[in-house]
């Protein structure tokens, strides 16, 4: 049986990871899938190669940034309102703190790209193999169709 949201939150060691944490570093994103769930259909949510980085520090602080590789690029310094609303669209960034569990972490955020995150706990499923990272989001709606999926996210160690 799968634990719910509240069991892995309450299971999840808070405060500064062992010296040993396997996430501690910088990754690279290499993919960014959005599965449904109704019937598995994938696709790529940042387009063919997105461009990213995620990193776990020794001090228990993490961020996350990431941006598809085909962003619109302003006609000025200052975007228009409606360059802004593309770029917006087409990226992820957020930092905080981090809890490890049983391949689980949870992501504490304290600011982010969207305020919505802000203050909350993003939980993420994990397998990590040699130097790959496969991150897995809790289900989620999408902001597209409205449709209950999950993403997998797919990082390599650079540090």
């Amino acid at each position: 049986m799968l634990a719910t949201n509240d069991e892995i939150l309450k299971s999840v060691k808070r405060g500064k990871p062992l010296s040993s944490c396997p996430v501690i570093g910088t990754w690279s994103l290499q993919s960014y899938v959005r599965e449904r769930l109704s019937d598995g259909q994938k696709h790529n949510q940042f387009g063919d190669a997105p461009i990213g980085y995620i990193g776990y520090a020794p001090d228990g602080r993490m961020y996350a940034i990431f941006t598809r590789n085909d962003r619109v690029t302003p006609r000025d310094v200052v975007p228009t309102d409606e360059e802004g609303v593309e770029l917006i669209g087409s990226m992820v960034a957020y930092a905080g703190t981090f809890s490890l569990g049983d391949n689980v972490v949870v992501h504490h955020i304290d600011t982010s790209w969207n305020q919505a995150w802000t203050g909350t706990d993003q939980i993420r499923h994990f397998v990590l193999e040699g130097d790959t990272l496969t991150i897995t989001t809790a289900p989620y709606r999408s902001y597209l169709d409205g449709t209950l999926g999950r993403s997998i996210l797919v990082w390599t160690r650079v540090g």
